[in-house]
């Protein structure tokens, strides 16, 4: 199974879109993330599941769709993936947004 490592970037992300929804509703905001993380599992069992970023051209760098969000994620090697970024599908994505 693959090991999956969060950049300071997509928990802060994550975060912010927590505190987002709670907002309106925490426990809608927590069943919000709860399902996301269930999504980004899929990555443990199938990384290469994720559709390339468009923006991006560069094989390891990949995706997920959750709802409305976009789960960027780079494959390092068979066994390790990096999740870079969780942001709104209409954003657009650039090299720069990801961290070092």
């Amino acid at each position: 199974m693959v090991k999956l490592h969060w950049t300071p970037q997509a928990i802060d992300d994550l975060e912010a879109i927590f505190g987002y929804i709670s907002h309106d509703s925490r426990s809608v905001a927590k069943l919000f993330v709860e399902k996301l993380y269930y999504r980004v599992d899929q990555i443990r069992h199938f990384p290469m599941s994720g559709r390339t970023v468009p923006e991006i051209e560069d094989e390891t760098i990949r995706e997920l769709i959750y709802k409305n969000y976009r789960i960027v994620y780079q494959v390092l090697h068979k066994d390790q993936v990096r999740i870079l970024t969780v942001f709104q599908s209409g954003k657009k994505l650039d090299e720069t947004t990801f961290p070092d």
